[in-house]
């Protein structure tokens, strides 16, 4: 047994308002370790019941939450900030058993997250309204006010950060928020609603555990729940808007789906920095490339092909694939055997198409027995019309295109109904800019490995998605807006 095993609790309830629900039998869900492929934890499968009295118990706190205003939200929120940092270690290791990402990279989510709090917190206090000039003798003004109940739909590659990440800009405006956890890795986002639970009132966060069909549909139909924000897979994302628009009642949707993204280099870089920046925006060594941001297609200018392609395989070499819980691993599991299944199938496509299997492809000899372990996979010769080029793997495949003319370029990196990310390699600032306006992406990087700032947002392009994460822009779309007219002012004041 993993220390972080040893820190697992025996029972994982759910708390719904001042409720703890048990997991029943028929009603519970198996917790894997993809690091062992094993069962560690047994949690609550939440179905339309348990939805509901989340939705209710949601509902009547968030007057009471949102009276509180802005400077009480931001000081409750960064109480929970305090509590995610004062049990760093602990939350950072059932992070890294729970999702297979190396431990390190999960004390960075871990930061991050408590930093979004901490953000949030802060910017609430600027959220506000406008007066207009819309006539001579009238008062004229917006108010932002909050939906009510927000219900947020996660992914599983980053389960403790997102969970508190995409609960924090909903609640620094005034909703409450009730979080379906990714069924695949549910345990640490309970970790970190148990101590929510402690300095915030009951109602106000909820995470609900179970699976997309059954208790992710609830929330999305659910009559009380007005405003959604999903992350997840384009497919997925146009089940939940269809199910939204079904559900008879108007509901706010927004949705960071998946992404194909390029990495265009140009013929002044250098390989050596090609190759690092690559491998650092797959996301190789975070996520096991499970990533909607992964710089999945690399496009190399013929000159300096041979030159990257080594580059990158050396660099590939030293990727250390292992227990998530060793210090020394730099790249985990995948997620789930489903998981690793459908990564292999797109190993088995790039072969069977013509493309060239430079490294990887298979389970390396460091994984530990056990687990759902595939190695850092490196093709080149990828045409655009192969699978690898042109379908979101998600997993830890990266494919060398090579382009020979500029606009030839910009046609293969644009030929995608994805638009997420792109990465752009240049030490000449018209070309980065000239790139940087031609691609379709909701987020472009020069020079850089496709960083996160909670003061920018985040979002897609396309099919990618819609609306954005992060900043004042996701804060504001947790609010409605109304219109105040104050008209015939003299009237104000006078008695009848």
């Amino acid at each position: 047994m993993t220390l972080a095993q040893a820190e697992l609790r025996d029972a994982y309830p759910l708390r719904i308002g001042d409720d703890w629900l048990t997991a029943s039998d028929g009603e519970a869900m198996d917790a894997v370790a993809p690091g062992t492929g094993e069962t560690v934890a047994r949690v609550p499968l939440a179905g339309p019941e348990a939805a509901d009295r989340a939705v209710r118990a949601a509902a009547a706190a968030q007057p009471e939450w949102a009276g509180l205003g802005a400077a009480e939200r931001g000081r409750a929120l960064r109480r929970w900030a305090d509590a995610l940092r004062a049990d760093a270690e602990r939350l950072a290791r059932i992070d890294a058993l729970d999702s297979g990402n190396p431990l390190a990279a999960m004390r960075n989510d871990l930061a991050y997250a408590a930093d979004s709090l901490d953000y949030f917190a802060g910017i609430a206090r600027e959220l506000h309204g406008k007066t207009l000039p819309a006539s001579a003798g009238g008062l004229h003004m917006t108010l932002r006010e909050p939906y009510g109940v927000v219900a947020r739909i996660l992914p599983f590659n980053h389960p403790l950060m997102f969970t508190v990440y995409h609960a924090a800009a909903p609640l620094a405006a005034g909703n409450t928020v009730v979080v379906k956890a990714p069924d695949q890795t549910p345990v640490s986002p309970l970790e970190v609603a148990y101590l929510a639970a402690e300095v915030l009132p009951a109602g106000v966060l909820t995470v609900l555990t179970g699976d997309g069909a059954t208790t992710g549909a609830a929330l999305v139909e659910h009559p009380g729940v007005r405003r959604i924000g999903f992350t997840g897979r384009r497919e997925t994302g146009l089940k939940v808007m269809g199910a939204a628009a079904a559900s008879g009642v108007l509901k706010h949707v927004t949705a960071e789906l998946g992404g194909k993204n390029p990495l265009l280099v140009f013929p002044d870089a250098d390989p050596a920095y090609v190759a690092e920046q690559a491998v650092m925006g797959m996301n190789f060594e975070s996520s096991q490339g499970q990533s909607c941001g992964s710089t999945s297609r690399l496009f190399v200018p013929a000159d300096l092909h041979g030159a990257v392609v080594e580059a990158l395989e050396a660099r590939l070499a030293h990727i250390t694939v292992g227990d998530p819980l060793d210090s020394a691993t730099t790249m985990g599991p995948l997620v789930s055997k489903a998981q690793l299944d459908a990564v292999s199938g797109y190993v088995a496509a790039g072969r069977d198409q013509g493309a060239r299997l430079v490294c990887g492809g298979g389970r390396p000899e460091s994984a530990p027995g056990g687990g759902f372990y595939l190695a850092p996979t490196l093709f080149d010769r990828v045409e655009a019309r192969h699978r690898i080029a042109a379908e979101e793997i998600f997993g830890p495949v990266l494919s060398v295109l090579t382009w020979r003319d500029r606009d030839e370029l910009m046609r293969l990196a644009n030929a995608t109904p994805l638009g997420l990310t792109a990465n752009i390699i240049t030490r000449r600032l018209d070309w980065a800019l000239d790139a940087a306006r031609a691609v379709e992406a909701g987020c472009v990087w020069i020079n850089g490995r496709g960083q996160h700032f909670l003061e920018t947002p985040f979002g897609g392009y396309k099919d990618s998605g819609i609306g954005s994460e992060g900043s004042m822009e996701s804060l504001q779309s947790y609010t409605r807006t109304k219109a105040l007219h104050m008209l015939d002012i003299d009237v104000i004041g006078t008695q009848p």
